[in-house]
C-alpha cells in the first residue's frame, strides 16, 4: 500500500508542476489577446491545481487507509497526470 500512496503522492506533485507551467503560458497569452477562453481555461487550471495540492497534502497528513481507497486515488492521479501531460504537450507546441 506504501507504494500505491507514494505512486499518488508523485502524481500529484507532477500534476502541480505541470499545473503552475501551463497556467503561466496561459496567463502570458491572456495579457496579450484577453481571449475568454484562455481565462477560463486558467480559472479551470487553478481549480485542478488547488485540488492537486489539497491531495498532496492529504497524502502525507492522512490516517491510515483502506487499501482500496488508496488503489482508487492513485488511479485517478495518474489518469490526471496523463491528461494534465497531455494539455501542457498541446499548450507548448
Amino acid at each position: 500500500m506504501s507504494l500505491m500512496l507514494d505512486a499518488a503522492r508523485v502524481a500529484a506533485a507532477v500534476n502541480i508542476l505541470l499545473l503552475v507551467a501551463v497556467i503561466g503560458v496561459w496567463v502570458n497569452t491572456y495579457r496579450e489577446i484577453r481571449a475568454p477562453f484562455t481565462l477560463a481555461s486558467i480559472v479551470f487550471a487553478g481549480f485542478l491545481l488547488a485540488e492537486n495540492v489539497v491531495a498532496l497534502y492529504f497524502y502525507f497528513t492522512a490516517p491510515a487507509m483502506p487499501t482500496v481507497a488508496v488503489q482508487v486515488m492513485m488511479i485517478l492521479q495518474i489518469l490526471e497526470t496523463a491528461g494534465i501531460s497531455v494539455l501542457a504537450y498541446v499548450t507548448y507546441q
